[in-house]
């Protein structure tokens, strides 16, 4: 029997407008285990983010349209992603701005590639043991938020990202209706909060993967013109 593939590696934007800095990014990134996208502006950043659902950001400041400050900003009218910023800029009074607009944590440039995998472990880290578990158990599905696999039965569950994402959303409000904007928020960006057929699409993978029954589920509820709720077995 085929052993279905274990989700992707955690993946990280990096939004810096230098191109050798990216580059040094990346290497270091990757050789930690890292899968690493681009952009080199605030907003290629943004939409970078809305599109595809990083794991982690790494920021720079100094960028070409907009604050890296302003870019935080904005990311946290609609996400608690994890922001690491990195900056030429070392004064308390940067470091603190940055933090007040919602940054996870600052390092300053140049630094080095272990300090840099630190921090990064360390704000990811920080992110998934914020009330949370390392395993959830609702029914005969297993979700380790650790190592970001899912089992069925004891069998492992190949979920895409977005699937991964939208059953982790599920899992931090399990009990709770969460409504259809709010994942569109959350998983898409705030320009998709209408577009609930990305969300339809997604759930109906889901349940067919997760769902003994997919035409009648039993853990994946819908709430009719609200949105959709993870049933907690162990409540």
């Amino acid at each position: 029997m085929t052993t279905p593939a274990a989700l992707p590696a955690p993946a990280l934007l990096v939004i810096d407008d230098e191109a050798q800095i990216r580059r040094l990014l990346r290497v270091t990134l990757e050789a930690g285990g890292y899968r690493v996208r681009e952009a080199e502006t605030g907003a290629q950043g943004l939409h970078e983010i809305a599109l595809n659902a990083p794991d982690g950001i790494i920021l720079d400041l100094g960028l070409p349209d907009m604050d890296g400050g302003e870019v935080v900003r904005r990311l946290r009218e609609w996400s608690r992603l994890p922001v690491l910023v990195l900056s030429v800029r070392g004064s308390e009074d940067d470091k603190i701005a940055a933090l007040d607009a919602g940054a996870d944590d600052y390092l300053t440039k140049p630094f080095g590639g272990r300090e840099l995998l630190a921090r990064v472990r360390a704000i990811l880290r920080r992110v998934q043991s914020t009330g949370e578990q390392a395993i959830v158990q609702i029914g005969d599905i297993e979700i380790d938020q650790v190592a970001r696999l899912v089992r069925r039965k004891g069998e492992e569950v190949h979920l895409t990202a977005k699937e991964y994402a939208l059953l982790r959303l599920l899992v931090q409000h399990r009990g709770k209706v969460v409504t259809h904007r709010q994942i569109l928020r959350e998983l898409w960006g705030p320009q998709a909060e209408e577009n609930t057929h990305y969300l339809r699409v997604q759930m109906t993978h889901l349940r067919q993967k997760l769902e003994a029954n997919p035409q009648t589920p039993q853990l994946l509820k819908t709430e009719p013109g609200v949105g959709y709720r993870l049933i907690d077995a162990t409540a």
